[in-house]
């Protein structure tokens, strides 16, 4: 985990890669737990039997649950010292280029785009995105938006 203390080094990173979590199974009990608690109970996500015959070849993981996994993977790459509070923004761009299979491993890759004052704090733009172990092509790629306030 890299240590940012404040600000000003916050800023001399932009335009830098700060780093990469581990890697994270993605399992078929996590999926499930994710249909749960959204209500998202598409076949393809979990009913193996039926997703084996897709053109997937097994169940695959909701983009969704890619994208929540950022903030926990996130916090494996980086801290900001300093901070009183930090909340998500949103996202600029989002794209999920890449199915993740059951049973498949993924990791998150982390791009300092810019910082930009705002009042009492910054805006930051990372570029985060997501790997599948073995697969060249990412299965999510999204530019981030975070508020930090001092």
């Amino acid at each position: 985990m890299k240590i940012i203390n404040g600000l000003e080094e916050l800023k001399s990173l932009a335009g830098q890669e700060i780093g990469v979590s581990d890697w994270l199974l993605i399992d078929q009990e996590r999926i499930n737990a994710f249909a749960e608690a959204t209500g998202d109970h598409q076949w393809i996500h979990i009913n193996p039997e039926m997703a084996a015959k897709s053109p997937f070849g097994s169940t695959i993981a909701h983009g969704f649950l890619t994208l929540s996994l950022m903030p926990m993977l996130m916090d494996q790459i980086w801290k900001l010292e300093g901070v009183k509070m930090g909340v998500n923004y949103g996202t600029n761009k989002m794209r999920f280029t890449a199915p993740v299979p059951v049973n498949s491993k993924i990791r998150l890759r982390a791009h300092l785009e810019r910082v930009e004052d705002i009042p009492g704090g910054a805006q930051i733009i990372n570029k985060s995105t997501f790997e599948i172990e073995g697969q060249n092509k990412p299965a999510c790629i999204v530019e981030g938006l975070s508020l930090v306030y001092f």
